[in-house]
């Protein structure tokens, strides 16, 4: 899967999850990662975040350093 539709993926999570009540937000975020995605598309994720994660929200940055 390109690291493109991944990140929108995160983003779109980390989006849903800031607008939730509480302070683990990247903790509930990396949960729902560890939850329901791969280990092929966690690790994907992971490696492209280790490259570039300037795409991704400060959020999604925070949960991928927590999967």
């Amino acid at each position: 899967m390109p690291h493109e539709k991944l990140t929108r993926m995160a983003n779109q999570i980390a989006t849903f999850f800031a607008t939730q009540p509480g302070t683990d937000q990247a903790e509930r975020v990396a949960a729902h990662l560890t939850d329901f995605w791969g280990p092929e598309m966690r690790a994907a994720l992971k490696a492209h975040a280790a490259e570039d994660d300037s795409d991704l929200s400060p959020l999604a940055r925070d949960a991928v350093s927590l999967i």
